[in-house]
């Protein structure tokens, strides 16, 4: 009866004996070129030559025949869609994050595909434990063979030892970098043979806690790539730190993959044996992993003794349900899925509930209004409409008083606005500097840390010539349609303007500055409307300004005698054309205030919406297309986290 199959030394055959007589296999710790195949060592060139040369009537060797791999399948589980999410999620934060911050995600994602491309019919389970734990020992046990060396000498095992149950594992064994050498197969047929352990895999490690690094190197590369641990431990070292602080309570989510061991309970008298079991379970709880009892998901805890054999027989069974249910990968998988969850936790879960809401959006259009002058804009807007009205249904006498005081001033009919003070220009680039931090900061409020610097900084790079955006836009607004009304509003205002000519010009005064600093002329472009009203206004003006030329020039025929005398009625109409080109033109300005404060308040209005238009394109859609991003990103980890028991 043959124990082991010819990968490996034979019975009793240390790996380092066998590793010094097989100079041509690869290096230790070093997959084989090629996948699917244990072509390294000088047993497999002998397995060759006799599968080239059979002898007579001989069987084919099945060692040597191509391995049927069955290729991964995924159960209908979620963990598809999760990686799918994770993938999707990793790649709308890489312009966002760092790479450090995504390497743990971008590792689970390449070991799952590399993992899901093997066999689904194996589940490759490592035993891991401290020196002089037991677990070689145990390893042998399992195997019903000799295959790991046990010993007084530390450490005793030196690479990791592989035995496989079934064929169609050298893809795993390559994924796991060990060499054909030191691949085994355990005692076929024997009276420890199960049934329940076809498509095991079972890796013997390196001590965790060995004074050699490379061997504890080792044990972390191969514990991130294996579907199970069981972990081993003896009553003198089950409550070390080493064990429990680096690999026990980081693994705490891999709990359903994990059993824990307590070995050698032989040396344990009466119920010693039950007090450990129990204090380690106490420590395990500590450490954050969830235990298997009552039905309930989680880790494995048993005792036995793997030298006198006692509990050996409940560990195969539990371990043959696990390997049978052949859900082992996917439960690692999924719990490495959760881990990197976990910690990209603090960069896609907020505080609160940030965005654009529409009050930040008023008061970010507020600001901007008051920046670009919109509410001095429509008082000038008013003011040149009642202006307008009073010169066109004011006595032609003081129009034509006011038109000579205008040209006695310096610069003619139209004066340009002189710059604004260094101290206000200031000011009015900061009120829009202001508005945008503001709106930035209240967008990004409870954000990640990545996510609220990227919101921050497309508010800035948006604002970036926002102040002489919006100077341009003063100047252009102002214009009146056909039907009176402006179709945008003026500069900064707050300027008087001053009076005008018979034909109707404005002459500005002052210029106050705009959101650059700039100074406008704080008036609204284009001629105001003119009510048809106006017109019966100009005809009473005209006909009181009749009376009064009539009225003066009776009086001056009676003086001259042309006219009989009779200085009575000549000087009541004259007194009728006096008084009633006053109280007409009091009747208009009263008549005018109302259409002048709504023509003001629609300028205002319309320069607010055009500087609304202007900072939502500059500023607020830039954040807002951030925040749509963080939202997809928070969507895909809220998928990735959907059906995780570790992250909240």
């Amino acid at each position: 009866m043959t124990a082991v199959i010819d990968e490996g030394p034979g019975r009793g055959e240390s790996p380092a004996s066998h590793e010094d007589r097989d100079q041509d296999g690869p290096a230790r710790g070093r997959a084989p070129q090629a996948r699917g195949d244990w072509n390294d060592g000088l047993i497999a060139r002998r397995a060759a030559v006799r599968a080239a040369d059979p002898e007579p009537g001989a069987a084919p060797d099945d060692d040597v025949r191509p391995p049927q791999v069955e290729a991964y399948v995924p159960s209908g589980g979620p963990l598809g869609p999760r990686l799918d999410a994770l993938r999707e999620l990793v790649g709308l934060s890489r312009a966002r994050l760092d790479r450090t911050t995504l390497a743990e995600a971008g590792r689970v994602l390449d070991e799952a595909a590399a993992r899901r491309r093997l066999s689904s019919r194996h589940t490759v389970v490592a035993i891991a434990g401290a020196t002089g734990s037991g677990k070689s020992t145990l390893f042998n046990s399992l195997a019903g063979v000799q295959i790991s060396d046990t010993g007084l000498r530390r450490p005793t095992t030196a690479a990791p030892i592989a035995c496989s149950w079934t064929d169609g594992a050298a893809g795993l064994l390559d994924r796991l970098a060990i060499p054909g050498r030191l691949r085994r197969r355990p005692l076929q047929g024997g009276p420890d043979a199960d049934e329940a352990l076809q498509g095991l895999v079972l890796v013997d490690l390196p001590d965790h806690d060995s004074a050699a690094t490379g061997h504890r190197d080792q044990v972390d590369r191969v514990l991130a790539l294996v579907d199970a641990v069981i972990w081993v431990v003896d009553p003198e070292k089950y409550a070390d730190a080493a064990l429990h602080e680096r690999y026990l309570r980081p693994l705490a989510g891999h709990a359903e993959i994990t059993f824990v061991v307590l070995n050698q309970i032989d040396r344990l008298p009466g119920d010693a044996a039950d007090q450990v079991l129990d204090d380690l379970r106490r420590l395990l709880d500590e450490d954050g992993m969830a235990l298997g009892e009552h039905g309930e998901p989680g880790a494995t805890v048993m005792s036995l003794s793997a030298l006198t054999g006692e509990g050996m027989g409940e560990l195969r069974e539990v371990l043959g349900r696990f390997v049978q249910e052949r859900t082992a990968a996917a439960r690692r998988l999924s719990a490495d899925v959760d881990a990197a969850a976990a910690r990209l936790r603090p960069v896609y879960v907020a505080e609160g509930r940030p965005g654009l809401g529409e009050r930040a959006r008023e008061e970010f259009a507020d600001r901007l209004a008051e920046a670009v002058g919109a509410g001095a804009a429509g008082q000038a807007a008013e003011r040149e409409w009642r202006r307008n009205a009073g010169r066109a249904c004011g006595t032609p006498w003081l129009r034509l008083w006011r038109w000579y005081e205008s040209t006695r001033r310096p610069g003619g009919l139209e004066c340009p606005a002189r710059p604004a003070p260094p101290e206000e220009q200031l000011t009015a680039r900061q009120r829009v500097e202001q508005a945008v931090r503001t709106v930035a900061d209240g967008a990004a409020d409870g954000l990640p840390g990545p996510w609220a610097q990227a919101v921050r900084e497309a508010a800035v790079k948006g604002a970036e010539g926002l102040p002489e955006a919006l100077d341009e836009l003063a100047e252009r607004t102002g214009a009146v349609d056909g039907r009176g009304r402006p179709t945008g509003g003026a500069g900064d205002g707050g300027g008087d303007a001053g009076e005008a000519g018979p034909g109707g010009s404005t002459v500005v005064a002052t210029g106050v500055a705009g959101a650059s600093g700039v100074a406008h002329s704080g008036r609204v472009g284009g001629r105001p409307p003119r009510p048809r009203w106006w017109a019966a206004a100009v005809l009473a003006q005209a006909s009181m300004t009749l009376l009064q030329i009539f009225g003066g020039l009776w009086l001056v025929g009676q003086i001259v005698g042309v006219f009989a005398p009779g200085f009575l009625t000549p000087a009541l109409v004259m007194l009728a054309g006096v008084v009633g080109g006053p109280l007409v033109e009091w009747s208009c300005a009263v008549a005018a205030r109302g259409p002048a404060r709504r023509y003001g308040q629609e300028a205002e209005r319309q320069l607010r919406e055009a500087a609304a238009a202007c900072g939502r394109a500059r500023v607020l859609d830039p954040v807002a297309a951030e925040l749509v991003r963080y939202r997809e990103v928070r969507e895909r980890y809220v998928t990735v986290t959907e059906f995780s028991t570790t992250v909240r």
